[in-house]
C-alpha cells in the first residue's frame, strides 16, 4: 500500500493529540438533546440527505443536535475520529481499511452508507459536447489525492478505457482535496473533477464545462460512509440508531420530493450557492442514483471497493468483510422505516 496517506493520517491524528485529551469528546446532554460532533470530508450537495435529516428535523426527532466540520480530506477525517475530536467520521470507507491493515487498535468501523458511487464530474477547460474517454490522451488530470477513493476510482475508469498514468495520460496527485478547483482555475492540468454545487457553478460561471460523470462510468461503489470507533458504537447504540433513522428518513425524502423543493430547504447550508444551483446538482445527483436505500453496506460492494483499491496499488491485504463493517444498526432502522 502506498505509504503518503499512512503518514497523512499519523501526522495529522500526532497534531490533533497534542491539542486535544481523547476525553474530551463525549457526546454532550444539553436539555435532553445530545450533541454529535461530525467530521466530513468535504461539503457537497453529494451528501444532501445528510444536511436534509437537520433541515427536516430529523435530527431533532431523535433527540440529536449535530456539529459538522469539514476535514479537508479523508485523512484528517479520521485523524480526527481517532483522536476523540469527533464522534463520527463522514468519508469514504477506504480511510478505515487502511488504519485496520495498518493494526491499529479501536479501529473506527463503518456502521452506515449514503452513497453509491463517485459523484464527481470531469470539468474540462474546453466545450467537449461528444466527449470519449480516449480524448484525455496526452493530458493532465486533477482527480484526488493518491490513496483515496476519489483518485483510485478515476483510475479505475481510466484501466476500463485503456488508459495509464504515466503512459497514456498524467494524473496530478500532488494538489489536496480542498484546493483542486482553485489550483484548476490558477491553471493547472487540462481537466479536474468536481463536486456539485461546485462543478455546477463553475460551468455556470463559463469558467468549464462538465464533460462527464465519473460516477456513471465506474459503476456502483461504497462511496462515502459514516464511521465511528467500535468502543464508542458499542457505548452509544441508542445515537447510533437514531442518528441513521435521521438520515435513512431524508434518504427516502430525497427520492419522493422533487429536486426544487429540495434545493429550496438546501440553501441554509450552502451560503452564497443560489437554490437554482442547488435543485440542478441535487437533480444530476439523482440522475446518476448516487444514494443508497438502505444504509447498510452490502458484501458485494465491499467486494468491488477492494478490487478499486487493488487495481490502484494501493492494497497490502483483502480485509474479511465484518472486521471493517457493521451491518447491523442500518439493516434494523431499515426494516422499521420501509416495513
Amino acid at each position: 500500500m502506498h505509504k503518503i496517506f499512512r503518514r497523512a493520517v499519523c501526522a495529522s491524528l500526532t497534531a490533533f493529540l497534542t491539542l486535544v485529551p481523547l476525553s474530551a469528546c463525549q457526546p454532550k446532554e444539553t436539555d435532553g438533546y445530545t450533541t454529535l460532533k461530525i467530521n466530513e470530508v468535504t461539503h457537497s450537495v453529494f451528501y444532501a440527505p445528510f444536511y436534509l435529516a437537520d433541515a427536516l428535523g430529523y435530527f431533532e426527532e431523535e433527540k440529536l443536535k449535530i456539529e459538522i466540520t469539514n476535514g479537508g480530506g479523508a485523512d484528517n477525517v479520521m485523524a480526527s475520529v481517532l483522536s476523540g475530536d469527533s464522534h463520527i467520521g463522514f468519508c469514504g470507507p477506504e480511510a478505515s481499511l487502511y488504519v485496520l491493515i495498518g493494526g491499529s487498535n479501536d479501529v473506527p468501523k463503518v456502521f452506515g452508507q449514503l452513497t453509491k458511487r463517485d459523484g464527481s464530474f470531469l470539468v474540462a477547460r474546453t466545450p467537449d459536447p461528444d466527449f470519449e474517454w480516449s480524448h484525455l490522451q496526452g493530458k493532465e488530470i486533477l482527480a484526488g489525492r493518491r490513496g483515496g477513493v476519489p483518485a483510485m476510482t478515476f483510475e479505475y475508469v481510466l484501466k476500463n478505457n485503456n488508459l495509464f498514468d504515466g503512459k497514456d495520460l498524467t494524473l496530478n496527485y500532488d494538489v489536496a482535496f480542498n484546493l483542486m478547483t482553485s489550483a484548476f482555475e490558477g491553471g493547472t492540468a487540462d481537466y479536474c473533477t468536481m463536486f456539485d454545487p461546485v462543478a455546477y457553478e463553475y460551468e455556470a460561471a463559463g469558467k468549464g464545462y462538465v464533460v462527464a460523470s465519473v460516477g456513471e462510468a465506474s459503476g456502483e461503489i461504497p462511496y462515502t460512509c459514516f464511521m465511528a470507533k467500535e468502543s464508542w458504537i458499542k457505548k452509544h447504540e441508542t445515537e447510533t440508531k437514531g442518528f441513521l433513522r435521521a438520515v435513512t428518513k431524508a434518504i427516502k425524502y430525497v427520492n419522493e420530493t422533487s429536486e426544487t423543493v429540495v434545493g429550496e430547504k438546501l440553501t441554509a447550508y450552502f451560503e452564497g450557492t443560489s437554490a437554482t444551483s442547488l435543485s440542478a446538482s441535487v437533480k444530476r445527483y439523482k440522475d446518476i442514483d448516487a444514494w443508497v436505500t438502505n444504509m447498510a453496506m452490502t458484501e458485494d460492494s465491499f467486494t468491488r471497493l477492494q478490487d478499486v483499491i487493488d487495481n490502484a496499488g494501493e492494497l497490502d491485504r483483502r480485509v474479511a468483510f465484518n472486521e471493517l463493517i457493521n451491518v447491523s444498526y442500518a439493516n434494523a432502522v431499515y426494516n422499521e422505516i420501509y416495513s
